[in-house]
């Protein structure tokens, strides 16, 4: 049987209308797409990185990624700081003769230390020490001097007095190495003590008793301390009841200098001894006097 004639004549025009759509699209292809010859060759190797035109017209280099020398330079001080808080920490915390144990073991810590140290006294307006220095050349250069936790020996180096440079460690012939609360000085044979930032550790007082027996009657204690640990309100001490302190062991407050506000500086004298044989009673006794007010801290 044959098929009805619409149904042929259906088929028919579907035909023309799917061939006349293919002839479209193949005109339409045949137009949008370039010559086969102009289609770039496949990269044989990842494509080069586009380069920045800068203002000359010239091609800019692409900076590279990864660690830049200064910001391997900021990592590096970082890293120093974090050793210098943690020894310095450390000292606060352990007794003189353990921090003396510590760094007679472990030598390099104390290079590590000096060098945060120097680092953070960099960034000070002014430093302590060198307040220390000017105030011993205005005075008498025959005066000997014991420089408690000396560092780097700067008061030594830069002063004409004879100088018992004292520290935990030492890699200078000229700086003694010692627990400060024994040192090999003689009783009574220095004429000024400093602590330059250097009353540290949990028994630190012993220091400030080594000091009292090394110097002379009317001898100089100089103290510089950080501002921030003699601030009760910071969770410091009373900064008068630490010159009470002192002054119990035997000396009188002669000035303080609290115009920085990094540090403050105290000048102490020890008192003097007098003794009194002929007492009415025939036996001698020592009275503690307090001798040599001098604001000026002059002799």
């Amino acid at each position: 049987m044959e098929p009805p004639q619409g149904s042929a004549a259906g088929g028919r025009k579907r035909r023309r209308r799917g061939g006349a759509r293919n002839r479209r699209k193949a005109s339409s292809s045949s137009q949008q797409a370039p010559p086969l010859a102009s289609a770039p060759p496949p990269p044989s190797s990842p494509p080069a990185k586009r380069r920045r035109k800068d203002g000359a017209g010239q091609a800019a280099a692409t900076p590279k990624r990864g660690i830049t020398s200064s910001k391997l330079d900021q990592m590096r001080a970082r890293l120093s700081a974090g050793h210098f808080r943690m020894l310095n920490q450390t000292l606060y915390t352990c007794s003189g003769q353990d921090a003396f144990d510590y760094f007679k073991e472990n030598p390099n810590y104390f290079d590590v230390y000096h060098a945060g140290y120097q680092e953070q006294m960099s960034r000070w307006p002014e430093q302590p020490v060198n307040i220390i220095i000017n105030w011993l050349k205005s005075h008498n250069a025959s005066w000997t001097v014991a420089d408690f936790g000396c560092g780097n020996a700067a008061v030594a180096k830069n002063v004409d007095n004879k100088v018992f440079s004292i520290d935990l460690v030492s890699d200078d012939p000229s700086v003694i190495a010692c627990d400060m609360a024994h040192t090999p000085l003689k009783t009574s044979s220095v004429d000024v003590a400093i602590f330059c930032l250097s009353l540290m550790g949990t028994n630190y007082p012993s220091y400030l008793e080594e000091a009292n027996r090394v110097l002379k009657p009317s001898g100089w204690l100089v103290i510089a301390e950080v501002r921030s640990r003699l601030d009760p309100n910071n969770g410091g001490a009373d900064p008068e009841k630490f010159s009470k302190a002192i002054i119990q062991l035997g000396f009188s407050l002669v000035s303080k200098d609290a115009k920085n506000k990094m540090f403050i500086l105290f000048y102490f004298r020890k008192k003097v001894s007098f003794c009194y044989i002929n007492h009415p009673n025939g036996s001698a006794f020592t009275l503690n006097s307090v001798a040599y007010h001098d604001p000026a801290g002059k002799e």
